[in-house]
């Protein structure tokens, strides 16, 4: 009876098995998610501006790629304030080499709407005026594949009245805040968005601010602290707001000065070429020795002892103690 029982047993369990194996490799439909519906990255045409082109950041929806060769031509015009190569030649105008190629097409868009009018946007908006939406892509690319510079921090060491800073140097404040951020105060890293070296990140159109000039990052810190902006789409805009209203005069000009001096560093493939570029070159001639000062005696060689007169002459080559000295061959030029 027992056995029964346990052949019973057996034989449901070997069922039960079997069932869930089949529901295992069975293939049952799921249904269709329903159509993701898509808008342009540029989103909506912004306000109507009195004298602008509202519709320049909506164009911007339907350019492709652009062009740094017709970039390159565009950029004369940028020359006498940002470089030849992006590299900024006037105080206050912004160092836009190695900027990502969408990022300065935006701005461009936003000087030509007058969503951008504030500080020296009055000098860019006649410039970027004429400039066709994919004029801007190319620009853009032009700029993008510039080498950007950079400045020197500030290592001046703070006195007692930095407060909680003090004794620390200028940028370090800056450099503390740009790494680490606050978390007291709900303060994020600044590299979270722009990336340790300050290179940005283009996907979501953060910008690259390493090596920025001092002066320009600061007045762009400050505009974001007041708040207030002319455009549509507000999104990044409140972002920088919200983090720079909590930043003090002090912490927006450390800031400002760690980024003038912040720039990447070459990679360890770059490093090791540029270590054997340097054991490859030739060393250095050695230098002519030093004539002797005018004034100086010339101190002549010590003269060698003479011989006794009635001293015998003696071969070197056979003297007691000295063996004969083994010819010397000259290497022929083709050894």
């Amino acid at each position: 009876m027992r056995r029964s029982r346990l052949l019973g047993i057996a034989g449901l369990s070997a069922a039960v098995i079997a069932a869930v194996a089949f529901a295992q490799t069975s293939v049952a439909p799921v249904a269709e998610d329903p159509a993701v519906e898509t808008t342009p990255l540029e989103g909506q045409a912004p306000l109507p501006v009195a004298g602008m082109d509202s519709n320049a950041v909506a164009a911007l929806a339907d350019t492709h790629w652009g062009d740094p060769a017709n970039g390159a031509t565009l950029a004369g015009a940028c020359a006498a304030c940002h470089g030849l190569d992006g590299n900024a030649m006037q105080q206050n105008a912004p160092r836009i080499a190695g900027q990502n190629e969408m990022y300065v097409a935006r701005q461009l868009a936003l000087f030509k709407s007058g969503e951008r009018n504030q500080n020296l946007a009055a000098l860019m908006a006649p410039f970027a005026m004429p400039l066709s939406a994919q004029d801007m892509r190319d620009l853009g690319a032009h700029y993008a594949t510039q080498t950007t510079g950079a400045g020197v921090a500030d290592d001046t060491v703070l006195d007692d009245s930095a407060g909680d800073y003090a004794g620390m140097k200028f940028y370090e404040v800056g450099q503390q805040l740009y790494r680490q951020g606050d978390f007291e105060r709900g303060l994020p890293a600044c590299m979270a968005c722009h990336g340790p070296s300050g290179a940005g990140n283009p996907g979501p159109g953060y910008p690259h601010i390493g090596g920025q000039e001092a002066n320009y990052t600061a007045q762009r810190l400050q505009l974001y602290r007041e708040g207030t902006s002319n455009r549509q789409d507000t999104a990044k805009f409140d972002i920088m707001a919200e983090i720079s209203r909590q930043l003090t005069d002090l912490e927006i000009q450390s800031l400002s000065s760690y980024l003038q001096g912040l720039h990447a560093r070459p990679d360890a493939a770059t490093a090791r070429q540029i270590a054997q570029a340097a054991a490859a070159a030739p060393a250095p001639a050695p230098a002519p020795a030093a004539a002797p000062a005018a004034g100086d005696a010339e101190v002549p060689a010590e003269a060698p002892a003479e011989a006794p007169a009635d001293a015998p002459a003696t071969d070197p080559a056979t003297a007691p103690g000295t063996e004969p000295a083994a010819a010397t061959e000259t290497p022929s030029e083709n050894d």
